[in-house]
């Protein structure tokens, strides 16, 4: 006799159970969907204002003297004696070096001679020009005679007076064997010493002028163009941050400097005895931009398929999408864009790899200062 086993099957109330916690696991998931949907991205952005017209220039120089003057002998000879060292202030008449005379007065003591020579051949020269004179007017001698008698004194005082003029110039070199200051100002540099053998017009000391001083400066080609003569600048001072003069450009190269292919530019300043010569200047310009452009960081540029876009946050919605921009170049500090960016527009400045069209963001309460380039940074 076979027995059957007999199988329970479940109650109602067991699948009423599995149904609620169906339901209840089912509800979980959806209230995790419904979270991950509504995370909202918080981001960092700029507002573009308005692209400015103007831009900032600033070069570093040294003030000078608006005159120096390289002082040197007018004849050569050996440096025997130097009077002033760098620093030292020097008015007319002061010694600043001496060079060996003794050659020179050599030659002044021939020159003389040569004089005193030609003094007496000039004595001889009248009395036998006035003997001829005598002889011709009791008709012994002829015409000619009493002519050749007249030309020879006349060449005598010819040579007498170009003698003369010898013996001044050698009296003259003489003086010029001692070097002096014929205005007032300070020594700055000593280009040659005691034993040096110069030759004229080799630079000996250089003086700087008293009176109005200057900052010299040099600018890149691509800038020259802002510096005119007459143009008002700012020149600040790295001693001392409290002293702020404006200056104007007097003088600009006209050629760049064949190394370095900078333009020379002399800015002058008002008198002020703070100033001082050898001191580092700024000196601050300005200068019109001919294509104004919008400046972003340089984390805000992104890219897609290929083309060079921004995120821009739509205020009302507060989401984000992507736009096209053209670029013009870039700075050491961000981009600057010719196209595609408008004043109000709200752009994305990092994280933008994590952007997707119409991802919901949200925006910082405060805003900081303006920053460079015009943008509101948030």
């Amino acid at each position: 006799m076979i027995s059957l086993k007999t199988v329970s099957l479940p109650s109602f109330a067991t699948f009423a159970l599995l149904g609620a916690v169906a339901l209840a696991v089912s509800g979980c998931s959806d209230e995790k969907k419904a979270e991950t949907k509504e995370v909202v991205r918080p981001v960092k952005v700029v507002e573009i204002a308005k692209a400015g017209d103007v831009r900032s220039l600033d070069y570093s120089g040294s003030v000078k003297a608006r005159v120096e003057m390289n002082l040197g002998f007018r004849v050569a000879g050996k440096i025997t004696d130097r009077r002033v060292n760098i620093g030292d202030r020097v008015k007319p008449g002061d010694l600043i070096a001496r060079i060996d005379p003794t050659d020179y007065e050599l030659a002044v003591k021939t020159a003389e001679a040569n004089l005193a020579a030609a003094e007496k051949g000039v004595a001889t020269a009248d009395l036998a020009n006035k003997r001829a004179q005598q002889l011709f007017d009791k008709s012994v001698t002829a015409k000619s005679q009493l002519e050749q008698a007249a030309l020879s004194y006349d060449q005598a005082v010819s040579t007498r007076d170009a003698t003369a003029s010898s013996l001044d110039q050698a009296r003259n070199q003489v003086a010029y064997t001692e070097l002096k200051a014929d205005q007032t100002g300070i020594v700055t540099a000593i280009s040659a010493d005691t034993g040096a053998v110069v030759s004229a017009g080799t630079p000996v000391a250089t003086v700087a002028l008293d009176g109005e001083k200057e900052v010299q400066i040099a600018v890149p080609e691509n800038d020259i163009a802002a510096f005119k003569p007459g143009k008002t600048v700012t020149a600040s001072f790295w001693s001392d941050n409290r002293l702020v003069l404006d200056g104007k450009v007097r003088e600009v190269s006209g050629s760049a400097d064949s190394q370095s292919r900078t333009f020379s530019v002399r800015v002058s300043l008002p008198k002020d005895e703070r100033v001082l010569l050898g001191m580092t200047a700024t000196v601050e310009a300005t200068a019109d931009i001919a294509n104004p452009y919008v400046s972003i960081p340089l984390s805000a540029l992104a890219e897609k398929d290929g083309k060079k876009i921004v995120w821009i946050v739509d205020r009302s919605g507060e989401t984000v999408h992507a736009r096209e921009i053209k670029v013009a170049d870039f700075t050491h500090d961000g981009v600057n864009v010719a196209d595609g960016l408008q004043t109000g527009d709200l752009v994305v400045a990092a994280g933008t790899q994590f952007m997707t069209e119409n991802l919901k963001v949200k925006l910082p309460e405060q805003q900081s200062a303006q920053a460079d380039g015009g943008d509101v940074v948030r």
